[in-house]
């Protein structure tokens, strides 16, 4: 049993914890501009229509029922690109089985499809809005940093997010349709 002393010491740790955990949200929120929604994980995922390259509009709703990947890049980020092959890999191994990524080109459209064409992928790539309020802002890219993730469960709900890239261990365990 734990000392009265070690008791209040613990009461004041988790005190100090969840202080701190509210204090870091509210600080995220302050970096989103007033009256910009931006997506939470287990909350319903918002609408989303952006074209490809050839100008055709895909909607983030055509896919419900599908395990969805978002993953913001861009054709200047050195760990986007770095990361692009284990996403190829991912898809080619889950799409039959339900999953889907969708990449967002964070980019200008002539990069994106000079970069396409020399490393091309078997997954949609779409592109996103640049200026304020950016696309992978409005899906919780709040210090809009690259690469970006949004995994949304086959139901429409936001189920986690992940700044930096994703290594294929990661890729697994987010696209496997067994996955919780």
């Amino acid at each position: 049993m734990l000392s009265r002393d070690n008791l209040v010491i613990l009461g004041m740790a988790v005190l100090a914890a969840a202080l701190g955990g509210w204090l870091q949200h509210e600080s995220r929120l302050t970096q989103v501009p007033a009256g910009i929604a931006v997506a939470q994980v287990s909350e319903a995922a918002p609408a989303l229509e952006l074209p490809d390259l050839q100008g055709s509009v895909h909607r983030l709703a055509d896919y419900r029922g599908r395990r969805v990947l978002l993953n913001f890049w861009a054709s200047w980020c050195g760990p986007c690109l770095d990361e692009l092959p284990a996403l190829d890999k991912a898809q080619s191994k889950f799409g039959d089985q339900g999953a889907i990524v969708l990449g967002i080109a964070m980019d200008e459209p002539a990069r994106v499809g000079a970069f396409l064409a020399d490393h091309p992928v078997r997954f949609p790539i779409l592109l996103g809005r640049v200026e304020a309020p950016s696309t992978s802002l409005l899906w919780g890219d709040r210090n809009e940093v690259l690469p970006y993730s949004v995994l949304i469960g086959a139901d429409g709900r936001v189920i986690a997010t992940h700044r930096g890239p994703l290594d294929a261990a990661w890729l697994e365990r987010w696209l496997d349709p067994h996955a919780g």
